[in-house]
């Protein structure tokens, strides 16, 4: 029982910093990179698909990114999909090609991205440590029903905090890295 909490825990924990992983993709760097475009949808034939249902999308240098749609006619719905999305840049069509140009970031833009970064960063944290919280509470639950002694309970609840400290540690480790992507010119 307390074996299975402590994986059920250590899973749960993972996915948090999985999840921040994802989220910091989003977050512009200055570089190209497919990721940017991943979240967009498509209005296509009446239903929103992922943009790379509908499309193919792929890095010409470290500032541009090129969309091609598989069909002519779905050129417009793309331009609008990224016009109307929160990334902030101005497709250039030619033909059947659309072309992203990534600015260059100012280093005040860097300085909010940065925030934004330690923010989820700090989101995750807090995910974590209610994760740790609910294993915590399984874990008494388990002593009030006397299925564990208060030893076990002890020991699983340090076992518990060390998974939570690497969790944490993975945040931080996640959120440097992304801080010091952003900072390189």
């Amino acid at each position: 029982m307390l074996n299975d909490i402590k994986k059920d825990t250590q899973t749960r924990m993972a996915k948090s910093v999985e999840a921040l992983r994802h989220a910091l993709v989003k977050v512009r760097t200055g570089r190209a990179s497919t990721a940017l475009v991943d979240h967009l949808k498509v209005n296509y034939y009446g239903s929103d698909m992922p943009l790379t249902q509908v499309a193919s999308v792929t890095v010409t240098d470290a500032r541009s990114l090129t969309i091609t749609p598989w069909e002519k006619q779905m050129v417009g719905a793309v331009e609008k999909a990224i016009l109307g999305s929160d990334l902030g840049l101005t497709p250039n069509t030619a033909g059947t090609t659309i072309r992203l140009n990534i600015p260059a970031l100012t280093e005040e833009r860097r300085r909010d991205l940065s925030k934004v970064v330690h923010g989820e960063g700090e989101d995750a944290k807090v995910a974590i440590r209610n994760i740790r919280r609910d294993a915590n509470q399984q874990v008494k639950e388990l002593l009030k029903e006397k299925l564990v002694s208060e030893d076990d309970v002890r020991r699983s609840e340090d076992e518990i905090q060390k998974i939570t400290d690497k969790a944490i540690k993975d945040v931080d480790d996640v959120v440097k890295a992304k801080e010091q992507e952003l900072m390189a010119v």
